[in-house]
């Protein structure tokens, strides 16, 4: 389905309100299908989407307290704890004593974690959605979506 043609020197501020609205609601559409194919994807490896999601928060070369991994998430750190449970069953993190605070626990990425981590960056990052578009239009694309985030989205997930 091909979408409607717009032309941008006729648009009055009711139209350009209107065209906005429906730019936002189409946007939110394309995010919510989007989590939905990396959920799968995530699932896929046997991780359920939010340890998926916490993996990826976490820097393999930097160990980090559950609490701070509890602010990255932005949830209660109630929940990060079934979470850091769930990745430590798994393998993919361990709870080590922080040598500069003895009293506090810091997450620590295993080997596995790492090779998981990379795995799981490759599902957020890959989409079939984009898959017509050609490369004119994923740049467009890109560049659109950077202007509308400001370009200050913070990079998570990236492979190590």
């Amino acid at each position: 389905m091909q979408p409607p043609t717009v032309t941008r020197s006729d648009l009055g501020p009711a139209d350009r309100a209107a065209l906005a609205g429906a730019a936002v609601r189409r946007i939110m559409h394309v995010a919510a299908a989007l989590r939905h194919h990396q959920d799968l994807g995530i699932i896929a490896l046997g991780l359920t989407p939010a340890v998926g999601r916490a993996l990826c928060q976490l820097d393999p070369d930097r160990p980090l307290p559950a609490r701070d991994l509890a602010s990255q998430l932005r949830c209660d750190r109630s929940n990060v704890t079934a979470l850091v449970d769930k990745l430590e069953r798994a393998g993919l993190v361990q709870r080590r004593v922080d040598p500069a605070d003895r009293r506090q626990k810091t997450l620590v990425v295993t080997d596995a974690g790492r090779r998981m981590r990379q795995r799981v960056h490759q599902v957020l990052s890959e989409s079939r959605l984009l898959d017509e578009l050609t490369a004119d239009d994923l740049a467009a694309l890109h560049d659109l979506v950077w202007k509308v985030s400001d370009g200050d989205y913070p990079q998570h997930c990236e492979p190590s």
